[in-house]
């Protein structure tokens, strides 16, 4: 029997990132149900989006990593999904962000996802990590390449179709 992992807790200068908790679930399911899910394979159905967010803790569990509910750091406040994903088919682990409608423009998937790619690095001790990126969006394009990430290829889903990966900078590259 494998023991249970605990999901870390860290702050950034603006945010929590922490485990979900039953009380992200509404604001979760708004995300995934609304129109701006179509870069991940949205719009869902409430049921849908409840699986999704009940995977979020087995995929902490199945691979020792995983994506963290982005919190506001004073009133707690879900703001949205960023973290370390690598479902099956995935070339290699990701970095993965979807912010909720309330965080858009605001910076936060930006902050979160420079505290994800430094975790994997310093904790997790990997020497590379991508982000797959849906072709046509353009705001996670723009954000990859913020974070010094470059297009390097592309890959074949068979449920999302043609993703692209973007490289992220290397350890020694974010010094």
């Amino acid at each position: 029997m494998t023991a249970l992992v605990t999901i870390p807790t860290f702050q950034t200068d603006r945010l929590t990132l922490r485990a979900p908790m039953t009380s992200d679930f509404a604001a979760y399911a708004a995300f995934r149900m609304g129109a701006r899910s179509v870069t991940v394979g949205g719009p869902f159905t409430e049921q849908q989006a409840f699986h999704q967010f009940c995977a979020l803790f087995g995929h902490w569990q199945y691979h020792g990593f995983g994506r963290w509910m982005v919190a506001d750091r004073e009133s707690d406040a879900p703001l949205g999904i960023v973290g370390l994903y690598h479902p099956l088919g995935w070339p290699e682990p990701e970095i993965g962000w979807s912010v909720f409608d309330v965080a858009e423009g605001r910076g936060i998937a930006f902050e979160a996802a420079r505290a994800t790619r430094q975790y994997a690095y310093d904790t997790l001790r990997w020497r590379t990590v991508i982000s797959a990126i849906a072709p046509g969006n353009t705001r996670s394009q723009a954000l990859a390449r913020r974070m010094g990430a470059r297009q390097d290829g592309h890959f074949d889903d068979p449920s999302e179709g043609k993703i692209e990966i973007w490289r992220h900078l290397s350890p020694e590259e974010c010094l």
